[in-house]
């Protein structure tokens, strides 16, 4: 093979495991919207997110559009303050 085709295929095969990876990461979280317990705070005033609240924002983002279609959870993930706290957590707000 030429080393262009390698390094294309290596690049390639790089991108199929990135993909892989996090399909198989989605799939392992568990979505419980009492683990955003510590982001209560944050969501409910102008209070900062702390480490513990971004910490677990980012473990379920997978989750987020099932929360924001959830009338109980909406209000929280859906507000103003949900998208700050995303935002300054660094998690993309999701379009759903």
């Amino acid at each position: 093979m030429k080393k262009g085709s390698c390094a294309s295929l290596l690049c390639a095969l790089v991108v199929v495991l990135v993909v892989l990876e996090e399909a198989w990461v989605t799939e392992a979280v568990t979505c419980n919207a009492l683990e955003l317990g510590p982001c209560l705070g944050a969501f409910t005033s102008s209070q900062a997110p702390s480490a513990a609240c971004c910490n677990k924002l980012r473990e379920q983002r997978p989750c987020l559009c099932g929360y924001i279609k959830n009338p109980s959870y909406s209000k929280y993930v859906n507000s103003p303050n949900g998208r700050r706290v995303a935002s300054t957590c660094g998690v993309p707000y999701p379009s759903c």
